[in-house]
């Protein structure tokens, strides 16, 4: 899940953020109908800038209505912060939910598990623009095989610098991930009123990207179970190689351990880093900040000069309740929304990069600030174990615990990531 909001992965977003909320314990709620008239309830996610968003969602359901005569849509906007809570309120009572909801990538497992949501495996993949989705983003809509969710976005995350501090030093942006922390403390030597990169302690999702590329796993799966891995050799050098850049000559643990991904754009945006990992969802804000026209976007750098680094492939989904009394008309709203049109119409408004591939290309070849995310996008993104244990890692701050005892000293990359592996494999037999 996308988090912009996010606190992703994305999320996914940013996402979302990133991402996943608490575990939702609840049974299942089975729908009784295909009502044909009466309203359809839609959750959406409340947004910083909500008025964008909203303009567009007003257009799908005034378009909504007019092809469908005594049918109306209501649409409610929640709070990210308690999705958790209401979800599993809805999952409970059938008359209290929604029929369409979005909810982030990382959430959909546990959603399913739940018994919260409807499969539509057979609407969706009869659904000829669904083809044209980036593999990456329709499956995260599937668990066991079974689509329960359509992609309305995907985020992922990539290197912002400073063009003109750069120019200035005489320096090109890192070309490998080894290069981005003596790059970071010469900038910040030259410049101590600047970040050498502005980062997060709870930024699990600018980090994951060093694990990945360093040839590290969160965890592996092996007929179905899940067993963790970030305490591998080639994950703790990730490990290491990300928190090198949480020191005081690049980005004081003082002043960044506490950050997640928001901060750590925040920071750049108020010219006060060099670098930064942003999203494709940050660049509006970034475009509206006091570092317009002194930066630019690479992608972040992989292991070896030349690759790019896997990101987490974060992002929203819609899908329809299992509790719903509409399903054919919820369907088709989800179709309208998370259609090639809406999905256009929703990058012009927040900049949410859309999942069908050739709108994609079509984009990156309009406006060529989106290519360093459409090829990392390209170079394959990632995501988090696909499984309901992964809510409660995430809702426990493995991951961030893990980073901010090693940035606080309180533990080596050693004692640090296998104090996550046995959190992990915890929540993974559970």
């Amino acid at each position: 899940m996308r988090k912009r909001w996010l606190a992703g992965a994305l999320p996914v977003v940013s996402l979302v953020v990133a991402t996943a909320c608490a575990p939702v314990q609840s049974g299942p709620a089975q729908s009784s109908g295909d009502e044909t008239t009466g309203q359809v309830r839609v959750w959406l996610f409340d947004e910083v800038n909500r008025a964008p968003k909203e303009k567009v969602v007003a257009d799908a359901v005034a378009e909504f209505q007019g092809k469908h005569p005594g049918v109306t849509v209501d649409v409610q906007y929640i709070q990210v912060a308690t999705r958790a809570e209401r979800f599993k309120a809805a999952f409970s009572d059938p008359a209290s939910a929604p029929d369409v909801a979005e909810f982030g990538n990382t959430d959909l497992s546990g959603f399913v598990a739940a018994g919260g949501l409807a499969d539509i495996s057979n609407p969706a993949l009869n659904w000829a623009d669904v083809h044209d989705m980036l593999p990456a983003a329709l499956d995260a809509t599937k668990v066991d095989t079974k689509v329960y969710a359509i992609p309305w976005y995907i985020g992922v995350r990539a290197l912002y610098f400073r063009t003109d501090v750069f120019t200035e030093l005489g320096v090109q942006p890192p070309s490998t991930l080894d290069e981005i922390a003596p790059l970071a403390r010469r900038i910040r030597a030259a410049h101590p009123d600047l970040l050498g990169i502005s980062v997060g302690g709870k930024y699990t999702y600018g980090a994951l990207p060093f694990v990945w590329g360093e040839g590290g796993e969160i965890a592996t799966s092996l007929n179905g179970k899940f067993s963790a891995a970030i305490d591998s050799p080639q994950a703790r050098a990730g490990v290491a190689r990300y928190t090198e850049l949480l020191r005081d000559d690049i980005c004081p643990p003082a002043q960044c351990a506490g950050n997640g991904g928001d901060a750590s754009v925040e920071a750049f945006r108020a010219g006060k880093a060099a670098m930064t990992i942003g999203g494709d969802f940050n660049r509006k804000s970034v475009e509206a900040s006091s570092v317009k026209g002194k930066y630019a976007v690479v992608p972040l750098p992989g292991k070896a000069a030349g690759t790019i680094a896997p990101a987490f492939g974060g992002g929203n989904l819609l899908g329809l309740l299992a509790g719903t009394k509409h399903r054919t008309l919820a369907f088709e709203f989800v179709q309208l929304l998370a259609g090639k049109q809406y999905q256009r119409k929703m990058f012009d408004a927040m900049g949410n990069l859309p999942t069908y591939q050739g709108l994609q290309r079509e984009l990156a070849e309009s406006e060529p600030a989106l290519q360093p995310f459409t090829a990392t996008l390209a170079s394959g993104a990632r995501f988090v174990p696909n499984t309901p244990a992964w809510a409660k890692i995430d809702s426990q701050a493995v991951i961030p615990t893990m980073l901010q005892e090693i940035a606080s000293g309180a533990k080596d990359v050693d004692t640090a990531t296998k104090s996550a592996a046995d959190a992990m494999n915890a929540a993974f037999g559970s």
